[in-house]
């Protein structure tokens, strides 16, 4: 059996791959008078990262029998908004990060203005990119309708506000969970249903994966507190304790350290039981 962190690894490389080939494809297809603006989109696209979401997308779509293919042009658009979103983050209007991947936040290379323009660039392109897409007219539709909603004001940046909302206020566990199902988790499932649209998927197997998505994006946003409080910059490559230092309810100070990790156990789980509902597990 071929182990997880390889497969990981080896989908990694592939969409590194396509990354740099969609950059140097930029270049050549377009002016150098914009290469100004393609820097700051590259130094944050090639900044590294796990790529989380595109291989969700290309493995999803495997289950499935889908189009490989179009998964992986939709996970790169979606690493694209991902990307978009963590340099808006790093703003000192938002959350005034001065590191992200290891590196120099992308407003502290580019300046302000350059990075909310490069964050902007990047989101509207994946938009282009998924209207490439070598499927149905109708597919395309539905696929850039459940992008666009996840990471809009119903989703992700819904999510964001909702967080600079309640900076400096105490809140209770529901609410935390709600940001959070918006900020992380909508990402998320654009990502998993985008995959499973390449294919032709059952109505059981869509609410399954629904449901696998949203206890993907709460256990991966309750681990994301653990480390914040447990680990170091030098390890996540980026400032460690800025929500504390910010005031922001986490689930470690909501539930203290030992209760979240074992609510990120029990979402871990949950996310799992999904995946054994219907065929997608065949």
């Amino acid at each position: 059996m071929i182990k997880i962190n390889q497969v990981i690894k080896e989908e990694k490389n592939t969409i590194d791959k396509k990354l740099e080939e969609l950059i140097d494809d930029i270049r050549k297809n377009n002016s150098s008078s914009l290469n100004t603006i393609i820097d700051s989109m590259e130094y944050s696209l090639k900044a590294g990262g796990k790529r989380i979401r595109p291989i969700l997308t290309v493995k999803v779509s495997e289950m499935l029998s889908g189009n490989k293919d179009n998964a992986y042009k939709i996970g790169i658009a979606l690493e694209l908004i991902h990307t978009y979103s963590l340099i808006h983050d790093d703003l000192p209007a938002m959350d005034d990060d001065d590191y992200r991947r290891g590196q120099l936040s992308n407003h502290k290379v580019f300046g302000e203005g350059r990075a909310v323009l490069a964050g902007d660039a990047l989101l509207t392109f994946a938009f282009e990119l998924l209207s490439n897409l070598d499927l149905a007219s109708d597919k395309i539709v539905k696929i850039i309708k459940l992008v666009a909603k996840n990471v809009g004001f119903k989703g992700m940046v819904g999510g964001q506000s909702l967080d600079l909302k309640f900076e400096n206020e105490k809140i209770d566990l529901d609410t935390l969970i709600n940001i959070h199902s918006l900020k992380t988790g909508a990402l998320f499932k654009a990502a998993i249903l985008g995959g499973a649209y390449c294919g032709n998927p059952n109505d059981d197997e869509l609410i399954a994966l629904n449901s696998y998505a949203e206890n993907l994006g709460l256990l991966f946003q309750i681990t994301d507190d653990i480390l914040d409080k447990t680990s170091s910059t030098e390890v996540l490559g980026k400032t460690v304790g800025s929500d504390e230092q910010s005031n922001k309810s986490t689930y470690v100070s909501l539930l203290g350290l030992k209760e979240a990790k074992q609510k990120a156990v029990e979402s871990a789980k949950l996310a799992k039981k999904e995946l054994s509902i219907a065929s997608i597990t065949k």
